[in-house]
This record gives C-alpha cells, sequence and structure tokens, in this order.
C-alpha cells in the first residue's frame, strides 16, 4: 500500500482562505462523491449556491470501475448561473470532470477546481503521492480494503 500523507482540515481551510478564486462565480457544482465535501467549503468560502452532481467512475481504491466515466444522477438545474466552477477532490485523468461538464449547458461558462492534481486549478500541488482527506474514514491497515490511491 502506497504511503499516505494526512491533511488537516486546518491546512485545506488555510489553503482556501489564501487561494485566488476567478471572479464573478455565481455557483459551485461538485462531482459526487469525492467532490462533495470540496464542494461545500468552496461554496461556503465564496458565499454562493451548491448543486452537486454524480459521476461513478473510480473505486474506493481510486481504480477505475468503468471504462468511461458513468453519469448517475440528473444534471443540477444551474440557471440562471453563467459562471460556475465545477468541483472534485482529485483530478488524475480529468475524465470524471470531463463527463460532469458534458451534462451542463454549454453556453455557461464552467471553471474546474480541484484539491489534489497536477494541474493548475488544483489548491495541493506540493504534496507527492496520497493524501488522507480529514472528511474521511479510511479502513484499519491489514484489513484488505486500503485504498492504493488518492
Amino acid at each position: 500500500m502506497p504511503i499516505m500523507i494526512p491533511l488537516t482540515f486546518e491546512d485545506i481551510a488555510g489553503r482556501l482562505r489564501s487561494w485566488r478564486f476567478p471572479a464573478g462565480i455565481d455557483g459551485v457544482v461538485g462531482i459526487a462523491t469525492g467532490g462533495v465535501v470540496p464542494a461545500a467549503l468552496v461554496a461556503h468560502r465564496l458565499g454562493v449556491g451548491l448543486k452537486i452532481l454524480a459521476i461513478n467512475y473510480r473505486d474506493e481504491a481510486n481504480q477505475p470501475r468503468f471504462a468511461e466515466p458513468r453519469v448517475e444522477s440528473p444534471p443540477p438545474e444551474v440557471r440562471p448561473w453563467k459562471r460556475i466552477l465545477l468541483v472534485d477532490d482529485v483530478y488524475v485523468t480529468g475524465r470524471s470532470w470531463q463527463a460532469a461538464r458534458a451534462q451542463l449547458p454549454a453556453d455557461v461558462e464552467v471553471l474546474p477546481f480541484v484539491l489534489k492534481g497536477k494541474v493548475e486549478f488544483a489548491l495541493i500541488r506540493d504534496v507527492d503521492g496520497c493524501v488522507q482527506w480529514p472528511w474521511k474514514i479510511y479502513p484499519l491497515e491489514g484489513s484488505g480494503d486500503e485504498p492504493t490511491a488518492g
């Protein structure tokens, strides 16, 4: 099992406080399940509305379950929002993000934001390897259910 680096809630909240979000964001759409808590934090930080869209692609060990991400909820109604942050916990290949984006109106500006990834719109780029989110339950070591990436 790879080493998981724990991040504290205080560290993540502090990073969010100092992050320069784009101006004029009307609302936040979180990609469930991993993006629900990050999206709630971002929406609260910006003082805007929050909607959720369920996409199923990776399992608890962060391995793809399917050949392509599956949409598992109806697209949220985002009107009259014109500029949206589409939020997830991690950005690995971008496939979940792209699948979620395809569910939102084409004429709405959708900007990406993730907590971790090697992309410019990731809050955490200075931590190598997998992280332990403070809001997620992790199995006991040796239980056979340990995640392998994150």
